[in-house]
């Protein structure tokens, strides 16, 4: 389509969602019951580790913000939007952007986790991104000018972003990418040298994280044999869930499903996963909003015992906006997480597969694949001074841009937001009372906790 008539398309837009309409939010008079969504949710869970995820999300409103991305979607259904969709990552808050080997093992900036990918209004991302900001604002008690400037900085960096986007040339904007030369000179940009060497350390630490350093943590060797080791209840081996001749039948399934998974990878990385044999396998808690769900760590071993491979193994359901934006057009919701994410992301894990098979209870069940660490590394929100925070906000709303733009209209969307601040003045009001319902919503849980209605495990 012709670039003047999507620039029209977006501004048009604005008759049917006026940009200041989503400064706009109140609960809807019939709002579901916050804690009966996060029961809803655990009926599919492990009900052991259910206490867990309620003690993780209870520690702050911030931590329940994360793990509550099926309330914020419910409550975003309803609220204005300008029609145009894009590939949505689903739960776009702040602890949700960090760093990631590149397959050129390069340090790359970027969204890293698709639990709830699926197509929808691009306004949902951001709305979500910029409450995030909000809460993690009012929880570091900054003032009330301080922190809409941060939210209004979230905002701004998606709309400068895209509208840089939109000018970009198709193949530019697929190959754009933050590495971690320009997160060097941002840093250094903004605190100076002594903040660049402090980045500098940080991003090294992070290189050593790989499966070598999983390895050494979680594996113990048991009459010379390398195994996970068991640190219940974050951490279970196979053989601790089920007796000897349950685990072995497991063990030797393994093959069967290692070949199904492989057969979601391209030709070249089989080859790779081929030089790898399985050793063992353990259930691991992961996250905050993910816990309970079935999350698998499998020890591969190539050319000698010293030389490991963890794969993750993390169950898929569906979406939590697919109520509200459609169910995906993928059966396996594994392969909606793997396809979401390729699409998004700059550049993707080399292990990314996915796979269906019957779990221990006998249920069939959705995976998605990818390594347990590689160069994993997340920013501290908490640790974070304003300035610094305000300059975070920019980098995930850039960031948020980019890969909205790999699947969506640019320029349609730059053009519904504009060359002003309109929008960004919006969406900074629209966190700052959607930051008000979650800490409710967080005092609600707590008081859930203090009944008897739900239980909670902390300190895990």
């Amino acid at each position: 389509m012709d670039v003047a008539v999507r620039r029209t398309a977006g501004r048009d837009a604005r008759r049917q969602a006026p940009r200041s309409s989503h400064g706009a939010w109140e609960p809807a008079a019939d709002r579901p019951d916050p804690i009966a969504l996060l029961e809803a949710q655990a009926a599919s869970r492990v009900p052991e580790l259910v206490p867990i995820r309620y003690g993780r999300m209870s520690a702050s409103p911030f931590a329940f913000f994360r793990g509550a991305a099926a309330i914020m979607a419910a409550d975003l259904a309803p609220t204005p939007t300008s029609g145009i969709r894009v590939q949505l990552c689903g739960d776009a808050h702040l602890s949700n952007f960090g760093g990631f080997a590149s397959p050129e093992r390069e340090l790359v900036f970027d969204l890293n986790d698709f639990d709830e990918t699926l197509p929808g209004p691009w306004e949902w991302d951001l709305k979500r991104l910029v409450a995030s900001v909000a809460v993690a604002t009012r929880e570091a008690a900054l003032p009330h000018r301080a922190r809409r400037a941060i939210a209004r900085d979230t905002a701004r960096g998606y709309r400068e972003a895209m509208r840089a986007l939109a000018a970009s040339r198709t193949l530019d904007v697929w190959y754009a990418r933050i590495d971690e030369r320009e997160l060097a000179q941002q840093v250094a940009a903004l605190n100076g040298k002594a903040a660049r060497a402090r980045f500098e350390r940080g991003t090294a630490k992070a290189k050593r994280k790989d499966s070598t350093r999983a390895f050494a943590k979680l594996a113990q060797h048991v009459d010379g044999h390398p195994q996970i080791a068991a640190d219940p209840p974050l951490i279970v081996p196979l053989r601790d869930l089920l007796g000897p001749e349950q685990a072995a039948e497991q063990q030797a399934r393994m093959a069967s499903l290692i070949a199904a998974y492989r057969a979601t990878l391209p030709p070249d990385r089989r080859v790779l996963l081929d030089r790898f044999r399985f050793a063992d396998m353990a259930h691991k808690v992961v996250g905050v909003g993910s816990v309970g769900t079935r999350a698998w760590i499998l020890l591969m071993l190539g050319r000698d015992d010293q030389d490991p491979l963890f794969l993750q193994c993390k169950e898929a359901q569906a979406s939590v906006l697919a109520p509200y934006a459609g169910v995906s057009r993928f059966a396996n919701q594994g392969r909606r997480v793997v396809e979401g994410q390729r699409l998004m992301q700059a550049t993707s894990d080399i292990f990314l597969g996915w796979i269906h098979t019957t779990g221990l209870d006998g249920r069939e069940r959705d995976f998605y694949v990818r390594q347990l660490w590689d160069w994993k590394v997340s920013a501290d929100v908490a640790a974070m001074e304003p300035e610094t925070l305000a300059a975070y906000g920019r980098l995930c709303g850039a960031t948020l841009a980019r890969a909205h733009a790999r699947s969506g209209d640019a320029v349609a969307i730059a053009a519904y937001l504009g060359a002003g601040d309109a929008c960004d003045r919006a969406l900074a009001d629209f966190g700052e009372t959607y930051a008000e319902q979650n800490e409710r919503d967080h005092a609600a849980l707590l008081a859930a906790i203090d009944n008897g209605l739900v239980e909670a495990q902390t300190g895990v």
